[in-house]
C-alpha cells in the first residue's frame, strides 16, 4: 500500500525546498507538452509518481504546485 500519510501542505513544502526536481518535473512537462501531452495526463502523473514516490493522487497534486509555482506555461 502506499504512504497517504503526505499532506496537501506537505507536498507543497516538498515543491518549495526541492526546487531543482520541480525544474526537473517542469522539463519533462515540457517535453511531454512538446509531444502534445498534458501535463495531467496519465503519463505525466505516472513519471512524477515513479520519480517521487508519490500516489498517482499526490503525483497529480504535486504536479499542479510545481507548475504553478515553477513553470505555469506547461498544460
Amino acid at each position: 500500500p502506499s504512504n497517504p500519510t503526505l499532506s496537501q501542505s506537505n507536498l507543497l513544502e516538498t515543491v518549495k525546498k526541492n526546487p531543482n526536481e520541480a525544474i526537473k518535473i517542469c522539463n519533462k512537462f515540457k517535453e511531454l507538452n512538446a509531444k502534445g501531452i498534458s501535463a495531467n495526463s496519465d503519463k505525466a502523473i505516472d513519471f512524477v509518481s515513479k520519480n517521487n514516490n508519490l500516489t498517482p493522487v499526490n503525483a497529480e497534486i504535486f504536479s499542479i504546485y510545481v507548475i504553478g509555482l515553477h513553470c505555469p506555461e506547461i498544460i
